[in-house]
């Protein structure tokens, strides 16, 4: 298994759960805490950690698996494809890019000029919240 890896959560995001552990398991390929071969954490383990439904994770890992960017093997759990790097950094980036684009939108919409655009995109960055953490309320 690759180094201890941490995931987490947020029951009141409007993405899904599974989809923050798919997105999760793929920012973690992306950015090579998972390389090809390190093994994902079993399904009883992922739900144990996240205090979630175990069908919640299994959803999670059959999607990732229909991606390509893991298989799964019996008595041998779920490894992460020798592909999948190239497909989450490719996938990640262009997903990031849409994020972005719809928060300084927003952030312009409101009326913020683009140094408050910056402050906050630099406070933002400074916080090191990790995905899908309850933001912190000032």
């Amino acid at each position: 298994m690759a180094e201890k890896l941490s995931f987490c959560v947020n029951i009141e995001s409007p993405i899904a759960v599974y989809v923050q552990i798919e997105n999760q398991v793929q920012f973690a390929i992306a950015s090579g805490r998972l390389k090809p071969g390190d093994t994902l954490p079993s399904v009883r383990e992922m739900s144990g950690m996240l205090n979630i439904n175990p069908n919640t994770v299994t959803k999670a890992y059959r999607d990732l698996e229909l991606l390509q960017l893991v298989h799964t093997r019996r008595g041998v759990g779920v490894t992460v494809a020798d592909k999948a790097p190239k497909i989450c950094k490719d996938t990640t980036v262009a997903m990031v890019k849409l994020h972005l684009i719809d928060a300084v939108a927003e952030c312009m919409a409101s009326g913020l000029n683009t140094n408050e655009v910056r402050k906050v995109v630099s406070e933002t960055i400074d916080a090191k919240t990790a995905p899908y953490q309850p933001a912190k309320r000032k």
